[in-house]
């Protein structure tokens, strides 16, 4: 129970004021052994702990799933993690989702209010699209209102230009880009909203797994961009929540 609940509680009269001081004195973080979860991220920063799957075992992610739902978390994202582990879940939650592209997780228990203002989320490449899912789906669970374009980089500009419309109508844009990392500088070039770039490690040999195209968005002549590290489609959509929320 959150501290908003414990206080409606008592506004309400389903709890004594002993009662709320005992819920209250809790400590916000609760150590599992293997984690320390931070149940009052919430109240700090308007979005719940999202889990890290990556080398986490199926029972760690689970057990931290469970604290955090006895301890008031409706909804839950877990991001980076395999069908196997998801398995594990969906036999304690039926109504675990598995988005296999961006292997991302997640558990809806209360719908998600959004906000008017839209994210719109380009991807150069259809092998950007696993970084251009984990972007979606994150943007949605923290409240985002999401259009996505995807295959449209500089290889064939036409494309891209063929969706002005839709890219002058949104209020931040997530773009995503491997190989020479060129589709952010072009896109900024365009709008006169925040543009975040998201390096893939896409590419062939000289890429250095992202490195290039992440060298190239740090260096983009586009002015307002900003560039989070390679594949971080996670980070972007945060990125982009608190924009558009101070929005």
């Amino acid at each position: 129970m959150d501290i908003k609940q414990i206080l409606e509680n008592y506004k309400n009269g389903l709890i004594n004021i002993e009662e709320s001081e005992k819920l209250l004195s809790r400590p916000p973080l609760e150590d599992i052994g293997y984690a320390c979860i931070d149940h009052n991220r919430e109240l700090r920063t308007g979005n719940s702990e999202i889990i890290y799957g990556e080398g986490k075992n199926a029972q760690q992610i689970l057990g931290i799933i469970k604290k955090m739902i006895e301890k008031g978390a409706k909804n839950i994202l877990a991001s980076r993690c395999n069908d196997e582990k998801f398995q594990v879940i969906k036999q304690v939650y039926s109504n675990a989702k598995y988005y296999s592209a961006s292997r991302t997780i997640t558990i809806i228990n209360e719908e998600i209010e959004k906000i008017k203002e839209k994210l719109l989320i380009i991807s150069a490449g259809t092998s950007d699209i696993p970084i251009a899912e984990e972007a979606q789906i994150t943007a949605n669970f923290l409240g985002l209102n999401v259009e996505t374009l995807n295959d449209v980089g500089v290889a064939g500009i036409h494309r891209l230009l063929s969706k002005i419309d839709i890219i002058q109508n949104a209020s931040c844009i997530i773009v995503i880009a491997g190989m020479e990392g060129a589709l952010p500088s072009v896109v900024g070039g365009l709008v006169d909203v925040p543009v975040i770039a998201v390096p893939t490690s896409v590419g062939y040999g000289s890429s250095f797994g992202g490195l290039s195209a992440l060298l190239g968005m740090l260096n983009s002549c586009a002015s307002g961009l900003a560039v989070v590290n390679i594949d971080n489609g996670f980070g972007a959509a945060y990125l982009a929540k608190r924009i558009l929320k101070r929005k």
